[in-house]
């Protein structure tokens, strides 16, 4: 889906593939075609995983979430966009469970299910080609809300916290594109409509209320969010970083306060190879920890870490397997398997890797409060 701005003098053949491929490309859309791969970086670290799930091609894998059971397992949930389901998986073994939805319009069902997000009990799924959001109570995936219609063209990425008891913010990424086939970012002064903000008032048993709050988006060339997928936040510091996908401008993060105002603040060009696609916050102490986020490189996807304060660059390690990811969660609680907690990524489209966080300390050397 793009190009940078800047690519490594060590990678002139991949450079030189992304610059064919731009010329078939206009400079406001995406293109008719996908960008070529990029050969992962040498000299990077290798975290082995401590598995892989089997393949399940024609599922189309995106987002991960975790939700800890009350009988002390865990579930891991990951949307498949071309079966149009969830999936869900025992987090600490990888053995498949569960399947849940099917396409459709009804509660319960999915259309191409994109973003999914776990606060409480509450699991929370984008369908993109539903432009909706839908609301399932945990254990059961028993529907509880809808909501976003009309105004949601076409979700993609989702996250929440907490404003007070029973009191969810949420935002939603809202990547929607022009031309016939649906390539060509909109307009800047449209570009203010690319997340949008929802009060989540309630519970499952009770009854869901929602109260939509709004949209934001900068609209200036320089710093407009053009192609948006991956959201993430920190209520300690009250800041959200936005994955702008756009790499015929410039691949980044940039960073949002929480009532939708830009702070300026972005990863330089050149930051990453190719898409960032999936931002976790790992939290290490109350105001220290790390951003992981995944850059979509092949043959093995490039994890970055930085600075949960500053955004400066803390470490980067590939797996020895997982590639092309898009979706990633962290779940930094200990399980069963993993006492220091995992990060699970997706890996081609049609399978799981999971990662000891335990692993990734040693490897780059992190804090070890990370873990403990």
């Amino acid at each position: 889906m793009g190009i940078i701005q800047a690519m490594s003098k060590s990678l002139p053949f991949a450079a030189a593939l992304l610059l064919a491929w731009l010329a078939g490309c206009t400079t406001t859309g995406q293109g008719a075609q996908s960008p070529p791969s990029v050969a992962t970086p040498t000299g990077l670290p290798a975290v082995v995983e401590r598995y892989l799930t089997p393949a399940l091609d024609g599922a189309e894998l995106d987002s991960l979430a975790t939700w800890p059971t009350p009988d002390g397992a865990t579930w891991l949930i990951a949307s498949a966009k071309r079966s149009h389901e969830l999936l869900v998986f025992d987090a600490d073994t990888g053995h498949r469970l569960r399947t849940v939805g099917g396409k459709g319009e009804a509660p319960g069902a999915f259309n191409r299910p994109n973003g999914v997000f776990v606060h409480g009990d509450l699991l929370l799924v984008s369908e993109r080609d539903n432009h909706r959001v839908q609301v399932l109570a945990l254990p059961d995936f028993a529907p509880a809300l809808l909501f976003g219609t009309p105004e949601l063209r076409s979700p993609y990425g989702l996250w929440a916290h907490e404003t007070a008891p029973d009191t969810l913010e949420v935002y939603v990424t809202d990547s929607f594109m022009e031309g016939p086939d649906f390539r060509r970012v909109p307009p800047f002064d449209q570009l203010d409509r690319r997340v949008r903000r929802y009060r989540l008032d309630g519970d499952a048993h009770e009854g869901l209320r929602v109260t939509a709050l709004g949209s934001f988006g900068d609209t200036r060339e320089r710093t407009a969010l053009r192609i948006v997928e991956s959201i993430a936040g920190d209520p300690a510091s009250g800041r959200l970083l936005i994955a702008d996908e756009d790499m015929r401008h410039e691949a980044t993060l940039r960073e949002y306060t929480f009532d939708g105002q830009p702070t300026g603040r972005a990863l330089p060009g050149g930051t990453f190879l190719l898409e960032p696609e999936g931002i976790a916050l790992w939290a290490c102490t109350a105001d220290s920890g790390y951003w992981i986020v995944a850059d979509q490189v092949s043959p093995l996807t490039v994890f970055r870490l930085f600075d949960r304060q500053s955004l400066a660059p803390a470490g980067a390690f590939t797996g020895t397997t997982v590639d092309g990811t898009d979706g990633i969660a962290l779940h930094p609680s200990p399980t069963r398997a993993f006492p220091g907690g995992a990060l699970f990524a997706v890996h081609a489209d049609r399978a799981i890797g999971a990662f000891d966080l335990r692993d990734i300390v040693a490897t780059l050397q992190l804090d070890p409060a990370c873990v403990q």
